[in-house]
């Protein structure tokens, strides 16, 4: 169906906005800032993703790095080996260009309020952890370990001198956890390739006493798959 004939069905499920930024944020990594008058007021948790058509009706998942009230949303987009339809998109998409994306949404979000924070994840969680440790404030307690390809794909990301960071091929997330040993009562916000969550889900539950409740997991990818959403 031609696009002039999708538009109102379109309008009706999602944004129009307008890239209006694009740059390298690490070495595999772009920053994306898309603005528009329908981005203004919207309703965003530290942790939510929005839904972007990345081409057609192909729609991709992609964690908010920041959000501003008066009309913006900014997103890093990560370029993946395999070459599917999101990555494409994010490495070429360009200033000027149309984004339709839906509103944020998801409950793997910050929680304020608990006594300790524990983040553990690679670079597809890095943006989402982002915005939950700029959310916070300086002298909350901050733990966890964050795996990324090299140093040049870590995210400048607030309190990230509290965070143990990895690099690939070395000690695991869930041995790292393990080393960690982060002590039940907080909150751990675990996130990134689906099997490494669940072990690093266990480890916390059934190795260091968490419970199961406290341990917020989002599994963004699985090996062979272009995406979980």
């Amino acid at each position: 169906m031609p696009t002039a004939l999708l538009n109102p069905v379109l309008d009706l499920l999602t944004l129009r906005a307008t890239v209006t930024a694009a740059e390298p944020v690490t070495a595999r990594m772009r920053r994306l800032r898309v603005e528009g008058d329908t981005l203004t007021g919207l309703d965003v948790h530290p942790g939510q993703q929005v839904r972007v058509l990345v081409g057609g009706l192909t729609l991709r998942t992609y964690s908010v790095w920041r959000y501003d009230p008066s009309g913006a949303v900014e997103l890093c987009v990560l370029d993946h080996s395999e070459g599917g339809p999101g990555a494409r998109w994010g490495k070429s998409v360009g200033v000027g260009e149309q984004v339709r994306l839906r509103k944020p949404e998801g409950t793997f979000t910050l929680r304020p309020d608990a006594a300790h924070h524990v983040f553990v994840g690679e670079e597809t969680a890095s943006v989402a952890f982002g915005a939950m440790l700029a959310a916070l404030p300086e002298g909350v307690r901050v733990s966890g370990a964050v795996e990324t390809e090299s140093d040049a794909d870590r995210l400048p990301l607030a309190h990230s001198d509290r965070l143990n960071w990895l690099t690939r091929g070395g000690t695991s997330l869930p041995d790292a956890v393990q080393d960690l040993a982060p002590e039940p009562g907080g909150i751990a916000y675990v996130a990134g390739e689906a099997r490494t969550v669940q072990a690093v889900r266990q480890v916390l539950v059934r190795e260091l006493g968490w419970d199961r409740r406290s341990v917020l997991t989002k599994p963004f990818w699985a090996p062979g798959k272009r995406g979980l959403e």
